[in-house]
């Protein structure tokens, strides 16, 4: 019998290897990626030893300024959709979150959202952009009131788009199959080594509505930065984390007295609807535009829609921007 277990426990021993050596996908070359993602007008900003940011500052340079923050295992990419649109008239800011994109590792190793908030103001301080509208879409939404929270004086205006933070209500479909391994302790494990194109492609398939944007270079993107060294063992850490991603609260939010656009596609898939409605109940100066048919990327799904939506809300404030000028898709 105990030869019987050791051929077995040989045979899964060979299979594992095999499938380990089948399946390895390596970290990309940071070099690399800088050429083919960092070019335009991405920089690299020094925030502090071992921690340099990818930032873009695009533009009308004398505008108005809005801060644009991304999503979970997303980049500063998916925002520009809203600069090509937004740009002749904002100044717009994006940037590579710590553990995403061009910037890779913390060097504290730490990827909670107090971190975020934190590079996020030094990002602005050594922009010297002294007050801002700040955006942000799913994790980077609850970056946005997160940082509204703490530095309220900064802030001229809110943007959530899919924003991350919410009481928990269960998606109407099941969740991306990625999103799923990052939260298994043995599979997410794995992923740290084995991360096929297949995987990212059907998870950001399912989290989107509008298919169109699922393109092959899309895909290539997310599927190629999540492997920029470093972002896979943050993505794991980050989804390893057991405090419920420091939820909102009606208290907290009640605070901000702060004009807040919610932008929110109606089928998304990872934040479910009824968040943008719990958050437009419970931020006082709060407007709320639902798209229907599209998923957890509004900016990206229904750019044209989305970018005129913001411009629009932006005209409101107490001293409005100029209006959007007509560039077309």
């Amino acid at each position: 019998m105990k030869r019987v277990f050791k051929w077995l426990f040989g045979i899964i021993a060979l299979l594992l290897i095999v499938g380990l050596a089948i399946g390895y996908t390596p970290d990309t070359d940071a070099q690399a990626m800088k050429a083919k993602y960092g070019g335009g007008a991405s920089q690299f900003i020094t925030l502090q030893p071992a921690l340099t940011v990818h930032v873009r500052d695009e533009g009308r340079r004398y505008g108005p300024v809005i801060v644009l923050i991304h999503g979970s295992n997303a980049s500063l990419h998916t925002w520009e959709p809203w600069v090509k649109r937004l740009g002749g008239q904002y100044r717009i800011v994006s940037l590579d979150l710590p553990g995403h994109g061009l910037t890779g590792t913390h060097p504290s190793g730490d990827y909670d959202y107090p971190i975020f908030v934190d590079v996020v103001d030094k990002v602005l301080v050594k922009l010297g952009i002294d007050r801002a509208v700040i955006g942000g879409n799913s994790m980077g939404g609850g970056v946005t009131w997160m940082y509204a929270l703490a530095h309220p004086e900064k802030v001229e205006a809110m943007i959530l788009v899919d924003a991350a933070g919410a009481p928990r209500w269960e998606a109407t479909r099941k969740a991306p199959i990625g999103l799923r391994i990052a939260r298994m302790p043995v599979l997410r494990d794995i992923a740290k080594i084995i991360t096929p194109r297949s995987m990212i492609e059907s998870s950001f398939k399912t989290s989107v509505s509008v298919k169109s944007v699922a393109t092959p270079a899309a895909i290539d993107r997310y599927w190629e930065l999540l492997r920029y060294p470093g972002n896979r063992e943050a993505t794991i850490k980050r989804f390893s984390y057991t405090h419920n991603n420091h939820p909102a609260t009606k208290e907290k939010l009640a605070t901000l007295k702060i004009p807040t656009l919610i932008l929110w596609g109606e089928e998304d898939n990872l934040i479910p609807v009824k968040s943008a409605k719990w958050f437009a109940d419970v931020i006082p100066e709060s407007r709320l535009i639902i798209y229907p048919k599209v998923g957890h990327i509004p900016m990206e799904e229904v750019a044209d829609q989305s970018a005129a939506d913001v411009a629009a809300f932006l005209q409101t404030l107490k001293t409005p921007v100029p209006a959007m000028a007509s560039t077309g898709t």
